[in-house]
């Protein structure tokens, strides 16, 4: 990608907000195979026994990078005890008694779930929230577990020799960190997806491993379904993750519903739809207030102590650990942070080169609500940049703004960002809330549409509801059955 073909898309992918905490040690919760779910402290995870050696470098490498690019993780007691009890299950059934998988919960509200080589297998709160019940989470899980049971995250890691983090592209913000040949982006390409063959090899042996394991194995079509829907749902705020290397494709759900088949007809299995429900009562639903809460116009951060306003018409939004916004004329904004030594002035760092087209006459130095800033612009042949580092306490953060054309509304729109970025006060911290996922029974009278009406106090709230529930307007429901609502509380 040359520096002058820079997207909107890769503007906003960009390198995460360095926002999240510490890594910790993990709590081993066994039962069969040994199992590692929870992070307590500060050491590295312990690797499968009996992997290659290979395979542990490859995972204890990765797998602080991928803890820190999906917001560190995420501790909830009943879900981790769940999870535990099917990952043994699962890892008996797929002959891996004396296997130890290191098994994380992240603190993402992105649908995704992966597996790097040594065992290593990772699930978002967001894959949690979208499955309905216990078979759907085991066939994600043995999906994975098929994965590297195939050695496919070792075939995909060989593949490039790099350290970058092996699941998604991850590409720099600007300019100098960008390589214009491409040649970064390929390779992370290359790590991030399997091959379609891959892919549905592992939904075979996934099915196979889920069936052995006592679980409905027509599960994996449905989830597959429901990821389909969730995608169009969620199409501004899917990028490069679960939905895209996963993709449910008509033909993949026709081969998983074939594949299942083979082991019996849709309705056998463990479901256990009311006790995987009542494991997930209570998570955290979309982004996490560990790295800001947006309440408006207004984004908010209490673990760093900050806040500031962009301008009506930006839709503000996390992603990958960053704050993000586009306008409705195609302008974007990104607030994110960066590694400068407390030696290096802002102005040098904004002169650094990790932007292309900086103009260095513009960069001044300049001071909002007693926050040190360097400020400057930037042009490329296709877009204009505004942009800002501000320092507070010994923490650095960048605003910037792209657009096509630097009008003075762009500018003024910048400018105006820039300048609200304050410390937050307790009425700030007041402001945000949290925002649940919960369980509602259903009446004797109700159908979809009616349960959906839980939600439509928030925005596009009746579709998320059918969208989770994996329900269509005007199915029909089980009465006295739980379903999942999202409540800001």
């Amino acid at each position: 990608m040359s520096r002058d073909t820079l997207s909107r898309r890769t503007f906003l992918a960009g390198t995460g907000l360095l926002l999240v905490a510490g890594l910790s040690s993990c709590t081993t919760l066994t039962g069969g195979s040994d199992v590692v779910t929870r992070r307590t402290s500060g050491s590295a995870p312990a690797v499968p026994a009996g992997t290659d050696p290979e395979d542990r470098v490859i995972g204890l490498r990765e797998h602080p990078r991928i803890i820190s690019n999906y917001g560190g993780v995420y501790e909830y007691r009943r879900t981790e005890v769940m999870l535990a009890r099917m990952v043994s299950k699962l890892l008996a059934a797929a002959d891996q008694p004396n296997t130890q998988f290191t098994i994380t919960i992240l603190d993402s509200s992105e649908v995704n779930a992966f597996a790097l080589p040594g065992g290593f297998i990772y699930v978002t709160r967001g894959i949690l929230a979208l499955a309905n019940d216990m078979s759907e989470l085991a066939a994600v899980i043995a999906h994975e577990i098929a994965h590297v049971t195939l050695r496919h995250a070792r075939a995909r890691s060989n593949r490039v020799r790099t350290s970058e983090i092996v699941d998604r592209v991850i590409t720099g913000v600007l300019g100098g960190v960008i390589d214009p040949n491409e040649t970064a982006q390929r390779s992370a390409q290359s790590l991030a997806a399997f091959s379609q063959a891959q892919e549905l090899e592992a939904d075979r042996e996934g099915i196979k491993i889920a069936a052995r394991a006592g679980y409905d194995p027509h599960a994996a079509a449905r989830f597959l379904t429901a990821m389909g829907r969730f995608a169009q749902y969620a199409t501004a705020s899917s990028n490069d993750d679960f939905l895209s290397t996963h993709p449910s494709t008509p033909d993949r759900i026709q081969r998983a519903i074939q594949a299942a088949r083979s082991y019996g007809e849709p309705g056998m299995g463990i479901t256990d739809r009311e006790g995987y429900l009542a494991a997930i009562d209570g998570i955290d639903f979309g982004d996490s207030a560990r790295n800001g809460a947006i309440s408006g116009q207004r984004y908010i951060n209490a673990q760093l102590g900050l806040t500031f306003s962009a301008p009506r018409g930006y839709q503000l939004q996390m992603s990958n650990g960053a704050v993000v916004a586009v306008a409705g004329d195609g302008a974007a904004m990104r607030f994110d942070g960066a590694t400068v030594p407390v030696n290096t002035s802002l102005s040098d760092y904004l002169r650094s080169g990790w932007i292309a087209g900086l103009l260095p006459e513009t960069v001044t130095s300049q001071a909002h609500n007693g926050i040190e800033m360097a400020v400057g612009r930037a042009r490329t042949e296709q877009w204009n940049f505004h942009v800002a580092v501000a320092r507070i306490d010994s923490a650095v953060y960048r605003f910037i703004f792209a657009g096509k054309d630097d009008t003075p509304q762009f500018r003024s729109d910048a400018e105006q960002t820039i300048s609200s970025l304050r410390r937050a006060t307790q009425s700030d911290l007041g402001s945000i809330r949290s925002v649940k996922l919960r369980l509602i029974k259903a009446g004797a009278n109700d159908n979809a549409d009616t349960l959906s009406q839980r939600m439509s106090q928030l925005n596009r709230g009746r579709e998320l509801f059918l969208v989770v529930n994996n329900l269509l307007p005007g199915d029909e429901v089980d009465a006295g059955a739980s379903y999942k609502i999202v409540r800001v509380e």
